[in-house]
């Protein structure tokens, strides 16, 4: 069994994360996907998340292509996953070209294009352009 692993915040899950697990499942059999917990986002990444870490949890299991989630909470357990999970590729979005290169000692590593015109940040910024429209109207 070909075994691959992804991580990501999935905010605001739309179709570009839908992609992202479509491309990742095809290249083997089980996927597993890290999702970053709140407090690893806010203390590493210095984001904050609309949909909660619980919540984001539930709608990846719900992923016809998703096989196993794992909570994300530090940049330092890619190794020990890949290690316990046995995984055979490890697959990012191309927006991290080159930066876990290093694991390529442990297995293969992929970096898969993003869906253009569409992100989480993209999405929170347009909501915040309505959001300020919107008082502004009223």
């Amino acid at each position: 069994m070909k075994t691959v692993l992804t991580y990501g915040t999935f905010d605001l899950f739309h179709v570009g994360h839908v992609n992202l697990l479509q491309r990742a499942k095809a290249l083997g059999d089980q996927l597993i996907v890290g999702v970053s917990t709140d407090e690893f986002n806010f203390s590493e990444k210095n984001k904050t998340t609309i949909v909660p870490f619980e919540h984001r949890v539930k709608v990846l299991e719900s992923c016809r292509h998703v096989d196993l989630v794992v909570p994300e909470q530090s940049w330092q357990q890619k190794v020990e996953d890949i290690q316990k999970y046995q995984v055979d590729v490890f697959v990012m979005g191309d927006d991290w070209n080159g930066k876990f290169d290093d694991l390529k000692a442990y297995c293969d590593v992929i970096y898969l294009p993003r869906t253009r015109s569409i992100s989480s940040t993209a999405i929170k910024q347009a909501m915040a352009v309505l959001s300020q429209l919107n008082q502004e109207l009223n």
